[in-house]
């Protein structure tokens, strides 16, 4: 099977791909690498030992999209091609909408030119709104906090509208939580270069003295210890949840949506103290006020991942923070 990862360079399509191929799979990357580098390309060749394919072009363009179709003719696509910044999603809305839900709409449409069947779609909890936790996937937010959440809902609606006017091409839609962490290889992870906005980012840069200390956001709110609380999955599980989707996908047809997702929630203070404990480093934090459009909590229910895909997510929050610093310290060293 031939799988086409639209957006395969970044944090999330990275660890997906490095799976896929370790596992067996035949895998094209496509990516424009204006969110990401071609370092990663070596990460996983590194840790697979295989030799990446690479499309590079600019996923907007359904011309190239679909000359893209015609060279590797996929069976499935992932699509994980999106800008991701919920902060940068306010403040510039139309790149937003016209960046993720172009590259969908293309991705569609060469599916079904090229008579590619599946997709599993990399969307987000931000569809669920501010809705009380633990969150199913039935519940339906009233409306997203954010052009970003919005962005993907509108996705998964395409998606749906898509597979009522096109019955053959089945969906996977995969509500991601919080991807954390990095490869147990230090190889590939999340960058903390250039404008950061993630909280495991945001600590690794703090740790490395990279810098000031770190920004928490409220210690006012109804939880334990006050400070936000959110459902944080390594991102090798959600790379993991990737082939159940599809191995679940070649038996079952139709449009199928799975939260991924460790079903417990993590407090700011509780990921900052396990990394220092972890990592036996100091991160040096300030509580400023609440963000606007924060929730207190948000974490996931998983019982229908675990049942139904036979998923569930392994690696706990030690995992998480060693493999994140490890990934910062190799890139600090510049390992390529």
């Amino acid at each position: 099977m031939t799988v086409l990862v639209a957006g395969g360079a970044g944090y999330i399509g990275s660890h997906t791909v490095t799976e896929l191929m370790s596992r067996g799979f035949d895998v094209v990357i496509a990516d424009d690498f204006r969110g990401s580098s071609r370092k990663t390309l070596q990460g996983i060749e590194a840790i697979t030992g295989k030799r990446c394919l690479c499309w590079e072009g600019d996923l907007r363009d359904y011309d190239s999209v679909s000359a893209a179709f015609s060279q590797w003719r996929p069976e499935t696509v992932i699509n994980f091609a999106a800008y991701k910044s919920i902060g940068e999603s306010v403040e510039e809305p139309l790149k937003y909408y016209d960046n993720n839900l172009r590259v969908m709409i293309n991705l569609c449409r060469a599916m079904e030119e090229h008579r590619a069947e599946r997709m599993i779609f990399s969307s987000s909890a931000t569809v669920y709104g501010s809705g009380s936790s633990p969150m199913g996937e039935e519940c339906q937010a009233s409306e997203t906090l954010n052009p970003y959440g919005e962005t993907k809902k509108i996705c998964e609606r395409i998606l749906m509208d898509f597979n009522r006017a096109h019955p053959s091409k089945d969906v996977c839609i995969l509500r991601y939580f919080n991807p954390v962490g990095a490869h147990s290889s230090g190889l590939i992870g999340e960058s903390s270069e250039g404008r950061v906005t993630n909280l495991m980012p945001l600590i690794c840069m703090t740790a490395a003295g990279k810098a000031g200390p770190l920004k928490v956001y409220g210690q006012d709110y109804p939880t334990p210890d006050g400070t936000g609380v959110r459902d944080y999955i390594h991102v090798t599980d959600v790379a993991a949840g990737h082939v159940a989707a599809m191995s679940f996908l070649k038996e079952h047809k139709g449009v199928h949506v799975f939260n991924l997702g460790t079903g417990r929630g993590i407090s700011v203070l509780e990921m900052i103290k396990a990394f220092e404990r972890v990592n036996r480093v100091k991160v040096p934090y300030k509580v400023v006020s609440r963000r606007p459009g924060d929730v207190a909590e948000c974490y996931a229910s998983v019982e229908k991942a675990e049942k139904v895909l036979g998923w569930r997510a392994r690696l706990d929050i030690e995992d998480m923070v060693r493999d994140a610093w490890r990934f910062e310290t190799m890139e600090q060293q510049d390992v390529f």
